[in-house]
């Protein structure tokens, strides 16, 4: 049935905040003690798992039960779920990648992503029978979460191999992201899950225009739809957990493939390092 581990009061010397990181073990992670596993990491935690805890009571991903379903049924490979709580209000603070000079909010995601790369994935690989490799671990969120996924899976192409973008909020910052998505020079590419419902927001029309160019920009750089690339209009979907939860089966079945089918692990562009052309300054691109 797969069981829950739980971190409580996770603290790092990068961010200000204490928070809950919940672990959830496949069916058969202590039946084969010699198994290693894939990992995903999904942003706000509290949204995953307890109906309790959730952001809009009773609303959930319901990230358990679809991942055990999927995996006894044979559609996805085993993996591991990492769900990791948001800091409250300081939330679109670590999910955003530059300050909003409107708001004065945001831009500690590099902090954010140090706190992920050099704090708990370690703990996690140390703890838990894992397959660290880039090509076994995966990043992934909704709204912000998406947002902050984009920017940390191309920041750090080396530890994420593969990208679970639901609902980006392509507008923060005077869309800022793909500003700098248009400037990044490098080639290693992930697997990309990206996706949007089609009625999100007052502007779903913008929402939905923003998310296309993402998806076209991808491709311009090399992504290919259908093979690393996978995007997604869900008609009528709205801004919600509940839309999120829905489209979530696919999101794994696409990500995290059962043996025999292709899969990130077979894609030479995350298995294999590729040098940039140009030296490259991280912090000047992103």
């Amino acid at each position: 049935m797969g069981r829950f581990h739980w971190i409580e009061n996770f603290r790092s010397q990068h961010l200000p905040s204490e928070r809950l990181v919940t672990i959830y073990l496949p069916p058969g992670y202590d039946a084969e003690p010699e198994r290693r596993y894939p990992v995903l990491y999904l942003h706000d935690g509290q949204n995953l798992f307890d109906p309790q805890r959730a952001y809009v009571p009773g609303e959930i991903w319901h990230v358990h039960a679809t991942t055990r379903h999927l995996i006894q049924r044979g559609e996805v490979s085993p993996l591991i779920v990492v769900g990791i709580d948001h800091a409250g209000p300081n939330r679109i603070d670590e999910y955003t990648p530059t300050q909003d000079m409107r708001s004065r909010r945001g831009g500690k995601a590099k902090a954010y992503g140090r706190m992920l790369v050099e704090e708990l994935k370690p703990l996690i690989d140390s703890r838990f029978r894992t397959l660290p490799d880039a090509c076994h671990t995966g990043l992934g969120g909704s709204s912000l979460g998406g947002l902050v996924t984009l920017y940390l899976g191309f920041r750090l192409p080396h530890v994420f191999g593969r990208l679970a973008i639901l609902s980006p909020s392509l507008w923060w910052d005077r869309k800022i992201m793909l500003q700098r998505l248009r400037a990044n020079i490098h080639r290693r590419r992930s697997w990309i899950w990206l996706d949007i419902g089609t009625r999100e927001g007052r502007f779903f029309q913008q929402t939905v225009s923003n998310t296309r160019a993402l998806r076209d920009e991808l491709v311009k750089r090399g992504w290919k739809e259908g093979q690393n690339l996978r995007y997604f209009e869900d008609r009528d979907a709205t801004h919600s957990e509940s839309a999120w939860a829905h489209r979530f089966p696919e999101v794994l079945k696409f990500l995290y493939p059962p043996a025999g089918r292709p899969g990130p692990c077979d894609d030479p562009e995350i298995t294999l390092p590729v040098k940039p052309k140009a030296p490259v300054n991280d912090d000047a691109i992103w």
